[in-house]
């Protein structure tokens, strides 16, 4: 999605911006009762509120051609949730104190969802998270967020660049994509979401 730059990137988030003003210290249960009505998406990461903007067409585009036929996959077979961008994950059980993140997708196990309140975050990192890149968020900031997913426990992660119509793959122990993939190639749920594949081709208009 597209952070703003008017402000400096926060160090420890560099995918998007620090919220002026906000408080310090702030909360996952915190960022639940932000307003969210300003066109901004907000997470908060090791207590500092940052922020992206909304998202754009070409973003929505990407994030809705692929989060349909990955929902209807899991569905259909019983495999777990697919999460919608605005769903917070709690990373405090992860060894990350007062940080929750908001894939565009987001997946998590069904064995999973005893362990989620409905008025609470998800507390704990997807198993699949993807995100869509906007034309301000480069490489090592979306690096950085992939790596911190990865130490929070998610199993596989996708970073859909659409100017360059690829896809990063992260996995555990990664310090760089295990894999770029393009137009040619194809998603792979691998054991996450076991039996999903989709064309990469399919993500890009």
């Amino acid at each position: 999605m597209t952070a703003i730059r008017a402000l400096p990137p926060d160090p420890i988030a560099p995918w998007a911006e620090i919220v002026p003003h906000a408080p310090h210290h702030m909360t996952v249960a915190d960022l639940l009762d932000w307003p969210d009505d300003d066109g901004y998406r907000y997470e908060v990461v090791e207590g500092v509120l940052v922020r992206m903007a909304g998202t754009r067409p070409e973003a929505g585009a990407i994030t809705r051609s692929l989060i349909f036929p990955l929902a209807a996959f899991v569905q259909a077979h019983g495999l777990g949730t697919v999460t919608l961008p605005d769903e917070v994950y709690d990373f405090e059980r992860t060894g990350q104190p007062n940080t929750g993140l908001q894939p565009d997708i987001g997946f998590y196990y069904a064995s999973r969802a005893h362990l989620v309140a409905p008025r609470e975050p998800i507390p704990f990192a997807p198993d699949l998270a993807v995100e869509v890149a906007s034309a301000s968020q480069d490489h090592d900031a979306m690096d950085k967020k992939a790596r911190r997913y990865l130490r929070g426990g998610t199993s596989l992660v996708w970073i859909a660049w659409a100017d360059e119509q690829t896809v990063d793959v992260w996995h555990p122990g990664d310090d760089a994509p295990s894999a770029t993939l393009t137009v040619a190639d194809a998603l792979d749920g691998e054991s996450v979401v076991l039996g999903f594949t989709y064309p990469v081709a399919r993500l890009f208009p």
